[in-house]
């Protein structure tokens, strides 16, 4: 059964305006509080955004997936020297999206963050799936069989965050341990995925926050150019998106910040959308 979605119209940047004054409000009020004194400080703090530095590793407890409708769930892969790497921007990255997620659509969306491994057997109650850096992904042999299997059994991947051909190459060589029957092509612009919700009608470059405070290269690496990517299986259905040569979830993790670009906020939140609209239908 297909979920229903209703999109909002005309609010990408009103909501990204009140993502931005809700957590500038909550500032506000804390730092009253701390005039007013300890008891009424710590009153406040209960106010305070979701989005907490201290919240940058904290532990991973799968809620249940019986209750809605769906979840924006990160893959835990082993990546390695570097484990860890999946958690890149997470969880703030993740919160953020989904508080514009259900402004935008009518979803019944779990507000929080989701991961999980790539070998549990409770992957395929998630039918969306976010990995990032994989330039750094070295599955196991389980992982490969749990990631496999949860594709062909009808899930969807979301690829995001690498960069240059080094970082490619070794993406490249993962995923083809997992289908190794289905090539990897290009995504052309008139697929449904770039109009389900929104028209795109470029793919944009997103730098990571410092790059685009600064107004300096766009790109990472050696990779000056961005593409979309995919996997298909038999049937034309979209299994894997792979973003190369970009930083979509950096985007959403810093929309509220008034000095961050609109370009690449607007466009970060408006594929992502797509992406997860076309999953959830397909």
């Amino acid at each position: 059964m297909r979920p229903r979605f209703f999109v909002r119209v005309g609010v990408i940047v009103t909501t990204i305006a009140g993502v931005s004054l809700g957590g500038l409000w909550a500032a506000e009020r804390i730092a009253r509080a701390s005039i007013a004194g300890p008891g009424v400080a710590n009153l406040a703090a209960q106010a305070q955004p979701i989005f907490r530095r201290a919240d940058v590793r904290p532990s991973i407890k799968n809620p249940s997936a019986n209750a809605r409708e769906f979840f924006f769930t990160r893959a835990i892969y082993n990546g390695g020297r570097r484990w860890g790497s999946w958690a890149t921007d997470f969880p703030k990255a993740d919160r953020q999206f989904l508080t514009i997620l259900d402004r935008l659509v009518d979803m019944d969306a779990y507000e929080l963050e989701n991961a999980v491994q790539l070998d549990d057997p409770n992957i395929r109650r998630f039918p969306f799936l976010y990995a990032l850096e994989v330039g750094n992904m070295y599955m196991t042999e389980s992982e490969v069989k749990g990631l496999r299997e949860y594709l062909l059994a009808g899930g969807f991947l979301m690829i995001d965050d690498f960069w240059g051909q080094w970082e490619w190459d070794n993406f490249e060589a993962e995923i083809k341990r997992v289908l190794p029957e289905y090539p990897i092509i290009e995504v052309p612009l008139d697929h449904p995925i770039f109009n389900t919700v929104y028209n795109i009608e470029e793919i944009v470059q997103v730098p990571n926050i410092g790059n685009a405070q600064r107004g300096g290269p766009t790109w990472e690496r050696d990779g000056r150019v961005p593409y979309v990517r995919g996997v298909f299986d038999e049937n034309g259905r979209l299994m894997v998106i792979i973003n190369w040569n970009t930083d979509i979830g950096d985007a959403w993790e810093w929309a509220e910040n008034p000095y961050y670009p609109l370009r690449y906020s607007t466009y970060a939140i408006e594929i992502t959308v797509n992406i997860i609209v076309y999953a959830m239908s397909h």
